[in-house]
């Protein structure tokens, strides 16, 4: 366990608010609480693009499912970028994940890198929860190779589950100190959050900041 205070945990956190209820309101005030909470930035939907926050913006691409056209994800990519995001979480065909065919899922990120290059930092959600230890290295060697700049535990939307301290554990084995590693997806508590980056984490997806750095449960743990 890594025993972290509040101002050392603040700006590992994407405070991040994806329902698909959110409203233009919803968003303005989670801009306003990460301000506040000094978080990294805040992630929301696409369509909520842009928003003026003193934090740094990231964006979905392709979520959750993943199962979108590479050219639809990157021209998604590429106009969330027109509209201030800095950053892109994207979510790979997990299908060819589990069939094994890490080409295609190399070229699914590079579509999306391409269309979105740096200093745009991109994140690669593999949804570990629905993947073997296997294809969660063949998923994050993938990315590398695509060129992304983190790898991401979950969309926090699978039936599968969210981050374990397992998968993230495994991901930043694979990745070594290359890529970031983003843990996402029932992260809801501070002893939760703190074994995430324990275990290699050095983002958090969270919904419910506020009262993991107060040291409350609470929100989704996206």
């Amino acid at each position: 366990m890594t025993n972290l205070d509040a101002a050392q945990l603040a700006p590992m956190i994407d405070h991040t608010l994806l329902k698909p209820e959110a409203t233009r309101a919803d968003v303005d005030a989670l801009a306003r609480e990460a301000e506040e909470l000094g978080t990294y930035s805040i992630c929301v939907s696409p369509s909520m693009l842009p928003v003026q926050t003193s934090v740094k913006v990231a964006t979905v691409c392709g979520f959750p499912s993943g199962q979108h056209q590479s050219e639809i994800k990157a021209a998604e990519a590429a106009d969330s970028v027109r509209r201030g995001a800095d950053e892109v979480d994207m979510v790979i065909n997990v299908g060819l994940a589990v069939a094994g065919d890490f080409q295609a899922v190399e070229a699914d990120i590079r579509e999306v890198r391409d269309a979105a290059p740096a200093p745009v930092v991109l994140k690669v959600i593999i949804e570990s929860a629905a993947l073997s230890d296997e294809q969660i290295v063949g998923a994050c060697e993938a990315a590398e190779r695509a060129g992304a700049d983190f790898v991401k535990t979950s969309t926090g939307f699978h039936p599968a589950g969210g981050a374990t301290e397992h998968a993230v554990a495994l991901m930043r084995r694979t990745v070594g100190d290359r890529l970031g590693v983003k843990a996402s997806g029932g992260v809801r508590t501070r002893e939760a959050a703190e074994a995430m980056v324990a275990a290699g984490a050095s983002r958090l997806g969270l919904s419910g900041s506020r009262g993991v750095l107060e040291g409350q449960a609470g929100g989704s743990g996206y």
